[in-house]
Parts: C-alpha cells; structure tokens; sequence
C-alpha cells in the first residue's frame, strides 16, 4: 500500500513538474529583427500623432520620462526592457519618431511583446 501511496506521489509530481518544464523551455526568447518606428507612447496613442513634425515633442517626452516603445512595420508594439530587473533598457531617445531596426530578445507576456534590444540602427 505505502508504494503505491508513494508511486502516486511521484507520477502526481511529474505531471505538475512536466508541463512548467514545457513551459519555460517554450518561453526560451530568441534574438530577433525588428524594424519599426521609436514612438512617443503617450502622445502616439493619446493624441494619435508621431512623425516628423512631433519630433521636437517626442524629444521632451522622452526626456521628460514618458514612455517610448517601438511599433514595428508589421503593426506590433514592442516594449523596450532591461536585461533583468536592475538595469534599464536600451537608451531610444534619439531615435524618437525615427525608423530603425533593432535586434534584441522578445519576450511575449499576456498578449504584449517586450524586447531586450542588444543593438538599434537607423
């Protein structure tokens, strides 16, 4: 009876232990391309405008600490992040309304894209 008690034990273990096994080799970020547009968040969807002529603006915002994230060509946000949780992410300020093509890890969460960008071009 105690084995089958402690078989049950182990194969109830596996079964939980498998599929966040699963998980987390999925969620495995691969650094990829992306080429998009540094947009001024607040103003791009506040006010619907970016570009060239909110440039300047976007220029304070940014400086101003408002956020700034890139939307790609293929219409997704991307969300710059730090590598881990004590250092900030890539500075964007100069490349506010700006196309550019970044590389970096995404990371997928709740239906947003962050991005850990190791490099930005114009």
């Amino acid at each position: 009876m105690q084995r089958w008690i402690a078989g049950l034990g182990v194969s109830t273990l596996f079964a939980i232990a498998a599929p966040t096994a699963a998980r987390a080799q999925a969620a495995a970020p691969q650094e990829v391309t992306v080429t998009g547009t540094v947009v001024d968040v607040t103003c791009k969807f506040m006010k619907g405008v970016s570009g060239d002529a909110h440039r300047k603006c976007g220029e304070v915002c940014a400086n101003a600490g408002l956020p700034l994230a890139i939307l790609s060509d293929d219409g997704k946000l991307y969300i710059p992040l730090g590598p881990d949780v004590a250092q900030p992410p890539a500075d964007l300020k100069a490349h506010v309304d700006h196309k550019v093509t970044v590389k970096g890890r995404v990371i997928t969460s709740s239906g947003a894209n962050g991005i850990v960008i190791s490099s930005v071009s114009m």
